[in-house]
């Protein structure tokens, strides 16, 4: 996974360019009928149900846009909202308000979506040892946005990108010849390049699930697009060897049924592929 140093710097980077992108040479309309000197103030108004999130990054935009902005916090992230809260009061320079507004309410309504539909699934998995994971399957340009609201809702995140984890899928055994090809070529990579990455190998069979234990070194199987008979199967082969995943179009309506099989994990790319945005609005006061 990435240091927080580099999150960090993801999100930094994520902020300068929309900015860039939004605000351009200038916010010509609120330049051209409002005075650079005026103060005003704006609450963050839901109109939705769910859990928020994005809070702390609002913060990081205002403090972006003009460090002398203040926020006042009513409503922190990970809580569930309804229609008609106050999430927070922002105080500054009008102009300055203006500026960051879309940026935090476009970054606000997909974070709390995501956070949302978090929730259900880690609600659906109460009572079992099974942690839900996400995917890369992001919103190019704010992956870091999307897998933090992931953390909000109570989920966990897979790998960030395909620099900090080793993951073997079907395309990279069927272009190295298999399984035992596949790992074998990557053992050898980690140890000519001195890297220290974890290994984790998706298998499409019982037979291939056997292949890579007998291969061992591996951190995380994902035993993808398995039915629940096999999936136990598969889990009971793999005891305490290594992790276990389940993927491959994991719904709300089964889910339940593969964290029963006994999985460590199941991933999801509906977490951030699929989600319908908050509605949440920024209004002067």
């Amino acid at each position: 996974m990435i240091s927080q140093q580099q999150f960090d710097t993801e999100i930094e980077l994520i902020i300068a360019n929309a900015i860039r992108e939004d605000v351009g040479d200038g916010d010509h309309s609120s330049l051209a009928c409002i005075p650079h000197s005026a103060i005003g103030k704006a609450k963050l108004l839901v109109k939705d149900e769910g859990v928020l999130a994005g809070i702390e990054f609002a913060k990081k935009v205002f403090a972006y846009v003009d460090s002398d902005m203040e926020v006042e916090t009513l409503i922190e992230d990970g809580s569930k909202v309804k229609y008609g809260d106050i999430a927070f009061y922002v105080k500054g320079a009008s102009q300055s308000i203006l500026k960051a507004e879309r940026l935090v309410l476009n970054a606000m309504q997909r974070m709390s979506a995501i956070a949302t539909k978090t929730k259900v699934f880690v609600d659906l998995l109460e009572g079992t040892n099974t942690k839900i994971l996400d995917t890369r399957k992001t919103t190019p340009g704010i992956r870091a946005l999307e897998k933090w609201a992931v953390k909000i809702g109570g989920g966990e995140n897979h790998r960030f990108a395909l620099y900090d984890m080793i993951m073997l899928k079907d395309n990279h055994i069927d272009f190295s010849g298999g399984v035992a090809k596949a790992i074998s070529k990557t053992k050898q990579y980690l140890r000519d390049t001195n890297r220290d990455l974890k290994i984790i190998v998706e298998a499409r069979s019982l037979d291939e699930i056997q292949e890579i234990l007998d291969c061992g070194g591996v951190y995380r199987i994902l035993i993808d697009n398995f039915n629940y008979e096999n999936t136990r199967k598969a889990v009971a082969m793999i005891g305490d060897k290594c992790l276990t995943e389940s993927s491959g179009g994991i719904n709300e309506n089964t889910v339940r049924h593969y964290a029963e099989c006994g999985v460590d994990y199941i991933s999801s790319g509906a977490l951030t592929h699929s989600v319908y945005n908050m509605d949440l609005s920024l209004k002067a006061v």
